[in-house]
């Protein structure tokens, strides 16, 4: 039976990867049509010429899409490379919040003179970092909150960690359209200000959304090297930024947005020789791209923060210019990752005949 349903089912089909599509489209398409038929000559005519997907059929493939566009074990390797990549990027990402997190837990005891071997705080770190109503008591929380997802996730409880996500990232929404309309007692801000929208986008939404990565095909988490990198970048850069604010020189650690460009840079500088020497496999070459390309975007976006100083802007472009500068030392064995992966894509097809049918078809009665 052929129709205008068909050939929308075959649309949205087209979302998927060439070597699973030619392995399942007729299947899948097959199954479509018969879960839509209703036994009813006059009907199954009029929706077979007019109807169209539903919303849970097309949800179902734009879900399947991203699980294999993001590959687990026994994908192409291409797939699999952009899917592990992925997964790294999201941990990364997980991992700052939650040194941030754990920053700012450390700085609460601190200044409640419970870190009895350290001296107080400076009057003026406490004065700015001091605040009213309820929000600091929700950015701990929130803090809190990462910490957990980021050991959820790194335990493998992936639901969990989503949920915690994007349980964590809502109060800043919230906080962010309280600024931009002047709502309660929330400092008001410049209307439309790109920046701040900037960061909750690329920092946390983009992340949480990224999760997608960890699915039922994903490898797990190899669980020492990252339970271990939460202390240790704690140590070696949470503890040293505390120490400039305790000595009162913080207005020289630059916002943010620089010190991600200056992390990045770096860990593609300490990586460059080990990608030119190909001693990886690439992945980790990927996975620092895509943290560039997101810093990248995050220091253009917040450029707009000094509409009225350029010696600022000047230090953001420059900012700007050694994170591309550090990623174009990497980026050639991203595209040998690249080339590589398309001598696999040959054998997809092989690959493909071992993959599980597709759920949607085996939940069709």
């Amino acid at each position: 039976m052929s129709g205008g349903l068909e050939q929308r089912y075959r649309r949205v089909l087209r979302v998927l990867p060439s070597y699973y599509r030619e392995q399942w489209e007729e299947d899948m398409v097959t199954a479509f049509l018969e879960s839509s038929l209703t036994g009813d000559q006059e009907e199954d005519e009029f929706i077979t010429e007019y109807g169209k997907p539903s919303f849970q059929e097309i949800a179902s493939v734009a879900g399947l899409a991203a699980r294999l566009y993001l590959g687990g074990t026994g994908a192409p390797r291409r797939y699999f490379a952009w899917g592990q990549a992925t997964r790294w990027a999201v941990l990364v990402v997980l991992l700052e919040h939650a040194v941030r997190a754990l920053a700012g837990i450390v700085f609460l005891a601190w200044a409640h003179r419970l870190l009895g071997w350290l001296p107080p705080p400076p009057a003026r770190v406490l004065a700015a970092q001091s605040g009213t109503g309820i929000w600091p008591t929700v950015w701990y929380a929130v803090g809190y909150a990462w910490i957990v997802a980021y050991l959820a996730l790194v335990l493998g409880y992936r639901r969990t960690a989503q949920v915690i996500a994007v349980l964590a990232i809502a109060p800043d929404l919230i906080y962010l359209f309280q600024s931009q309309f002047g709502i309660g007692q929330v400092p008001r801000l410049v209307p439309w200000a790109i920046g701040p929208w900037a960061m909750w986008v690329l920092i946390d939404l983009v992340p949480v959304l990224a999760m997608a990565a960890f699915h039922r095909d994903a490898p797990p988490v190899e669980r020492r090297p990252w339970l271990l990198a939460l202390p240790v970048t704690f140590l070696l850069i949470a503890v040293p930024l505390l120490a400039v604010e305790f000595t009162g020189h913080g207005g020289r650690v630059p916002g943010a947005p620089g010190l991600f460009c200056a992390l990045v840079a770096v860990a593609c500088l300490v990586h460059a020789p080990r990608a030119r020497s190909r001693a990886t496999s690439g992945m980790w070459s990927l996975t620092l791209m895509l943290l560039a390309a997101d810093t990248g975007l995050l220091r253009i976006f917040t450029l707009g923060i000094y509409p009225n100083d350029p010696l600022m802007i000047l230090i953001g472009l420059v900012e700007l210019a050694v994170l591309v500068a550090a990623a174009a030392l990497v980026a050639p064995d991203v595209r040998g990752l690249s080339s590589r992966g398309s001598r696999e894509v040959a054998g997809a097809e092989d690959r493909a005949r071992r993959l599980p049918e597709p759920a949607l078809r085996r939940q069709i009665p």
